[in-house]
C-alpha cells in the first residue's frame, strides 16, 4: 500500500514530512519530487533499502544512483576525497541541478555505485528534496521514480502511473520546476568530463573549468560500465516506436511512411504539419520551455492512438544540447 503526501512545494511543512523521513530511516522507499524530476529514494547507506530501488524501477543493477544530500557535511560522508575542482562548481553551483563525481568512502554500498570505486553526488535546491534529506538524517540515493527506460516523471500523475503499490510514500508536490535530469561531470579525470547534460549547459560550466565531452553525453548508449546514469541503457522512451528527425528535408518522406503518425515539433512549427497529430514541445523562443515539456509530452504519446512518433531534432548547442541527449537515447531510429 502505497501512502500519498501532499505538500507545498515552496513551503513545506516539516512536520508532514517527518512520515517520510521516518520511511527512509527504517529502510522504506520515498518518491519525492526534485528541481529536475521526481526521484525514488532511499537511504544511500542501507544495502537492503536501495536493493528495493531496483526492484521497484525494474532497473539494472550495472546502472549507478546518485545521492542526493542536503550538506557538506554529508559530501564528506559519502566521498573520500574532494579534489579542488569541486570546490569550484560547489560554490558557484551547488545547491541545483549538478551532479559530481568523486571517489567514494568505503561505507557507501556498491549497489548505489554499481561497484565502481565512485559515487555520484548532488544537493538538490528543491525546498521538498532538501528538507526530507535533512530530516531523514541521511543521504538519499535515488534515480528517476519511472519505470526503467520510460519518461521520466515531472508531475505526481506521472509518478503514480509508475510508482503505486511500488514503493511506501509518494510526495506530491506538483510539477517539478526544470523538467530534465541533473548535469553529470566526472571530476575524477583531469580535465573534468560531461557525462550526461542537463539544465546547466555546456556552455555554462565551461566556464568554470575546462570541460571534455564524453561520447555518451551525444546521445551513445554502447558502454559496457557506464559511470553515470542514463549512459548504457534506452532511457526516457515512451511505448511507442520514436523517430527522431535531425535532417529536416527529410521529414516528409519520413510522414508519408506511416498511416497516423504523431508529430512533435516546436509550437512555432505546428501549422508545418496540417492534416497530422501534432503534439507542440514547448517554444522556440523559450528553449527551457522545450526541456520542461519533454517527459510530459512523450509520455502523452502513449495516450494516443497511433504507431509511431516522429520529433523533429533541434540545433545541439545549449539546453537543446540536453534534449536531444534524451532523445538519442529515446529514439529507435536516428534519421541524419
Amino acid at each position: 500500500m502505497t501512502e500519498i503526501i501532499k505538500v507545498d512545494p515552496e513551503n513545506p511543512d516539516s512536520e508532514i514530512l517527518k512520515k517520510a523521513a521516518e520511511v527512509i530511516k527504517k529502510g522504506g522507499l520515498v518518491v519525492f519530487p526534485t528541481e529536475t524530476v521526481y526521484g525514488i529514494g532511499a537511504n544511500a547507506f542501507n544495502e537492503n533499502a536501495c536493493r528495493k530501488i531496483f526492484k521497484a524501477k525494474g532497473r539494472p543493477q550495472d546502472n549507478p544512483l546518485i545521492v542526493h544530500i542536503s550538506s557538506i557535511d554529508m559530501l564528506y560522508d559519502v566521498v573520500s576525497s574532494v579534489p579542488r575542482i569541486a570546490y569550484e562548481f560547489i560554490d558557484k553551483l551547488w545547491p541545483g541541478p549538478l551532479t559530481l563525481i568523486m571517489k567514494k568512502k568505503s561505507n557507501v554500498p556498491d549497489i548505489v555505485s554499481a561497484s565502481l570505486p565512485t559515487v555520484a553526488v548532488r544537493m538538490p535546491s528543491h525546498p521538498v528534496a532538501n528538507l526530507l534529506i535533512e530530516l531523514s538524517g541521511c543521504p538519499i540515493a535515488a534515480p528517476s521514480a519511472n519505470l526503467s527506460g520510460k519518461p521520466s516523471p515531472t508531475s505526481f500523475e506521472h509518478v503514480k502511473d509508475d510508482m503505486m503499490g511500488r514503493v511506501d510514500v509518494i510526495i506530491d508536490a506538483g510539477e517539478t520546476p526544470l523538467g530534465i535530469e541533473s548535469t553529470i561531470i566526472d571530476l575524477t579525470k583531469d580535465p573534468p568530463v560531461l557525462l550526461r547534460p542537463g539544465p546547466l549547459t555546456l556552455e555554462q560550466i565551461s566556464r568554470i573549468s575546462e570541460i571534455e565531452v564524453h561520447k555518451g553525453a551525444l546521445g551513445e548508449i554502447s558502454l559496457d560500465k557506464p559511470p553515470s546514469p542514463g549512459m548504457k541503457y534506452r532511457h526516457y522512451a515512451p511505448e511507442k516506436r520514436l523517430i527522431l528527425v535531425k535532417n529536416m528535408d527529410k521529414m516528409k518522406a519520413v510522414l508519408r511512411n506511416f498511416n497516423d503518425p504523431i508529430v512533435i515539433c516546436p509550437k512555432e512549427h505546428k501549422e508545418m504539419y496540417k492534416g497530422y497529430k501534432v503534439l507542440a514541445l514547448g517554444s522556440l523562443e523559450r528553449e527551457y520551455s522545450i526541456a520542461h515539456e519533454l517527459f510530459k509530452i512523450l509520455r502523452e504519446t502513449d495516450k494516443m492512438k497511433g504507431e509511431v512518433v516522429v520529433v523533429e531534432g533541434f540545433p545541439e548547442k545549449g539546453i537543446l544540447f540536453s534534449v536531444m541527449n534524451r532523445l538519442k537515447k529515446a529514439a529507435s531510429e536516428v534519421i541524419e
